[in-house]
């Protein structure tokens, strides 16, 4: 693509919105989060997981520090079923693992930031990381600041 005009032509100039960041500070320096980019390189790498473990049955906890009065963990979802609701840049904005008997769990991934995997004897462990900001500037005031964490677990046969 080249990037010098013609005397009679018309720019052809794509104009994309810029990556949101978010700033963090560590004394007197300010680090930028590219948080797009953070949720496309986490969902290029769920997206295959979940696919895999689609039709298995699979467990999920959540960990949220010290926001909340209640943690879940191993919560079993029996033969797990995947449904995505993609959003105008083709990732899924919202993912929807269903169990059997309607048992569902909803995944909004605007803030999904990381997806670690754990390897134990006798299970898998999958790490969403959701990231709100801190305390006093959340990115969403609506949900939990700081990292929250949910956990995928399959356990060997």
């Amino acid at each position: 693509m080249s990037t010098q005009m013609g005397l009679f032509e018309e720019a052809k100039v794509e104009v994309s919105k810029p990556e949101p960041k978010t700033s963090i500070q560590v004394g007197s320096r300010i680090a930028q989060i590219p948080l797009r980019k953070r949720r496309r390189e986490a969902l290029q790498k769920l997206m295959p997981i979940l696919e895999q473990l689609e039709g298995k049955d699979v467990y999920i906890g959540s960990y949220w520090t010290s926001h909340n009065h209640f943690w879940a963990n191993h919560l079993k979802l029996g033969r797990m079923k995947l449904e995505t609701f993609k959003s105008g840049d083709n990732l899924p904005s919202v993912i929807v693992l269903w169990g059997s008997r309607d048992a569902s769990v909803r995944i909004f991934t605007d803030q999904l930031v990381a997806v670690r995997e754990q390897e134990y004897s006798g299970y898998t462990l999958w790490l969403l990381d959701f990231w709100n900001g801190f305390g006093e500037h959340p990115i969403d005031p609506y949900r939990p600041t700081g990292y929250v964490s949910l956990d995928i677990a399959k356990f060997k046969d």
